[in-house]
Parts: C-alpha cells; structure tokens; sequence
C-alpha cells in the first residue's frame, strides 16, 4: 500500500493512495482466519472451519471487511504522519474517493478536519471602550417595592370600588369568535393582575373601570403570532363579570424588613438592604450591557485579528444551516426556482460563506477564551440551570430537559452558557481597572 499525506492547513488535511491487491489479499487472509476461530459451519467443528472454506462461503463479505481494514490502516498511519492526534479530530473522516480497480487495487482519498490551534495573544487589548452602568434612586425604590410585594397578603376590597391598574380582579370570562365559544376561552373565579400584560393585549386595560357584580363585552385581536392558528390574528368577544378586587397589602420597607431579608446580617438595616439591591440591579444591568452592546464589537474585533484555519466539516454546516434559515422563509414558489437553478444556491453560498466562517472562528475562540480564563460549564449547572427557568415559567423542568435533549439543543445551550460567564468575567474584570 502507497499513500501520501497533505496538510491544506492547521486545520484540515488529506489522506490519499493506492491500497494495492495483494494488501486488500492478505488482510483477507487475516480477517478470514480471525473468522475461521469463531464461525459455525455445517459439517466442520467450531472453530476449527478451514479458512479457504470461509473465504468461499463469505468471500465478498469479508474482502470488504478486508478493504476496510486497509482503509483503517492508511488512516492510522496517515494521521502519525500528519502528527494529528484522534483526540483533536473533528466530525469523522471522510471517504472523499474510493475507485476500485480491474486489478483488485483501491484507490482513495480520506479528507481530515481537525481542532485549530487558536493562539490569542493579547485578547484584552481589543476591548472596547466601556463605562459603568447608571443606577437611579428611582430604580432601587422599584426593586425594593418588588420584593417587599413578594412577602405581602392578598387582601380583598371589602367596600366595593372600580377596578384599577396593579388590582387583582376576580372575573369570569368566556371568549367568543363569530359568535361562538372557543376551546380554552373560559373560566371562573379568575384572579388576573390588572396592568401584568398576562392576557391578550387590551383585555386588562378593559377591565379597569369596572365595578363589582359588573358584567361587559370585551373586544380584542389575538396577536398574528398566536400559538392557535385558529385565533391567530382574529377579532373575538370576551363576556366577562367582575365578581370582587382584591390588592397586595402594604409591606413598609424599614429596618426590619431588612433583617428579614438579610437574616445572615444581624445589623442589618434598610441602608444595608438598598446596597444589597443596588449590587443586584448593577451586576444584571453589566450582563445586559456586556452581551447586548460591548460583546459583539469585542467578538468582532478577536474574529478579525486573531487568525487560524477553520475545519471545512464545521464550515459547510455553518453555511448549509444559514442557507435552511434562508429557505424557511422563502415562498414555495422561490424554493421551486431555487431547486431549479444551481447557480443561484452556489452564488448564495458564497454569500454567507464570510459570516459563516466569522462565526466558526468566534466559536473556537470563545473555547479558547474560557480555558484561558479557567472557566467550565458542567452537564449538571446547564439542567440545574434549565430546571430552574422552567419552574420560574411555570413549565416542568424534567420535560423541558428531556426536550431540549431530544433535540439536541443540550450542548448550545452549554456553549451559550460558557459565553456569557467568559464575556463577562473578562468584560467585568476590564470594567473595574
């Protein structure tokens, strides 16, 4: 057997040759005699079957067994040539060319991706220039109301009154489009927070202004993005009566709050707890502010200055998963006219070959970054952190995780999370110099 090695880049390389004859013969021989030890044929004991039997009776089996161990052969030692290590390979290696001959010879070609090595220098230079997020009285008082509501009692109304925004409103509702009830439009003694946005748009702005034992028609349009397509978009009626109106009682924000807050803190007092909360509001405004505005200047920034092959395998996803976004929102029409013409998806490949390839690379950086910097995300903080948001959305965690499993969203979702700490943990620490 004769093959030749070729490097394309740090990244992606090739295998190709000649797996002669007489080596597809002798690994034949060996694959046939390996199944002669193992093999039940009638008329010979076990394991004692004559290899020429074997290779009569599954002769075209095993010579492709045979051939596939030559094609393993090449590649182990294609890859000691090449100096690249199993570990660091990408995707599987592909069988690009495989030409058998008259003479019993193969000829192939197995095409390589491998992980690039991503030298950083000095990332922190590109950093753009950055100021710390303002924190208004005024933002603090609301923190602070909302979670002092967080302990308040639901109290009802007992002189009646009209209903008003931050009121929660006890109705019965029943919707109707064209005049007749709809599935999953009704219900009884509904206690809806006026002012939450909960319900379809409109509908709480209604209800304020009523009074109790009140009944009213309201009209509203269902969003077009609605998750029924049989209401998406459509004008209904809401019969609706206001049964009574209850509100959160007044929790006084004062020292001993505080210490019901901050129960580890024996001194604490209501100075202390805006602290606390001013602490809060700043570290979720700088996520904000790092990922929403300062991380895709830096991300651009390292994509254009730091350099390296990206593998082709990662590459042609990238681009093919850009292409499908393109065609999901394309007509049937313009999906047909695109099939047709092969020119046009060659000329919208190279269009988006250039994002696409910015976006491998920052990918590979963002690895690069985070073992730098020592950061990891565990399998048990993504679920842990899945669970969570579930819950807080009133779904069931398991499900959700089971979900997102299926669908093979689990490791975005952890290369999302490895991200965000890294972006912020390198932003936050360039913010406090």
């Amino acid at each position: 057997m004769t093959f030749n090695t070729t490097k394309i880049d740090e990244a992606n390389a090739s295998i190709s040759g000649i797996i002669s004859s007489k080596t597809i013969e002798a690994n034949l021989n060996k694959v046939a005699l390996q199944a002669s030890k193992t093999m039940s044929v009638q008329g010979f004991r076990k394991g004692k079957v004559p290899v020429a039997v074997v290779k009569a009776r599954f002769g075209e089996k095993l010579t492709s067994d045979a051939e596939g161990e030559s094609v393993r052969e090449a590649l182990k030692n294609g890859l000691s040539e090449l100096k690249i290590d199993n570990k660091d390979l990408i995707g599987e290696p592909a069988i690009t060319k495989y030409d058998k001959k008259e003479d019993g010879s193969v000829e192939f070609e197995i095409t390589l991706n491998s992980r690039p090595n991503v030298v950083l220098g000095d990332y922190k230079s590109y950093i753009p220039a950055m100021s710390i997020p303002e924190i208004s009285d005024a933002e603090i008082e609301t923190q602070l109301n909302e979670i002092a509501s967080q302990g308040a009692t639901m109290e009802t109304i007992e002189k009646p009154r009209a209903v008003k925004s931050n009121d929660f409103a006890v109705i019965d509702f029943e919707g109707f489009k064209d005049g007749v009830a709809f599935a999953g439009g009704q219900a009884s003694n509904y206690s809806l927070e006026i002012g939450s946005n909960s319900f379809i748009p409109g509908f709480e702005d209604q209800i304020i202004g009523m009074n109790y034992g009140d009944e009213k028609d309201i009209n509203v349009t269902f969003p077009e993005n609605y998750g029924s397509k049989d209401l998406a978009g459509a004008d209904v009626t809401f019969k609706v009566k206001l049964h009574e109106i209850k509100a959160k009682s007044k929790v006084q924000i004062d020292d001993e709050l505080a210490k019901k807050l901050l129960p580890q803190d024996e001194n604490a007092t209501v100075e202390i707890l805006k602290e606390k909360v001013k602490e809060q509001i700043l570290s979720q405004k700088k996520e904000k502010y790092f990922m929403e505005e300062i991380k895709p200047a830096y991300t651009e920034a390292l994509v254009n200055n730091i350099n390296f092959a990206v593998p082709n395998f990662i590459l042609e996803q990238e681009v093919n998963q850009a292409i499908n976004g393109k065609v999901r929102a394309m007509s049937e029409d313009e999906i047909e006219t695109l099939k047709n013409n092969p020119d046009d998806v060659k000329k919208m490949q190279d269009e988006l070959r250039p994002d696409a390839v910015a976006n491998v690379k920052a990918t590979f950086i963002i690895d690069a970054l985070a073992k730098a910097e020592g950061i990891a995300v565990s399998d048990q903080e993504v679920t842990q952190t899945l669970y969570y948001e579930a819950m807080m959305s009133g779904q069931d965690g398991r499900t959700l995780i089971e979900q997102y499993e299926k669908a093979g969203y689990l490791p975005m979702i952890k290369m999302s999370m490895i991200e965000s700490k890294v972006m912020v943990k390198i932003l936050d620490e360039a913010l406090g110099k």
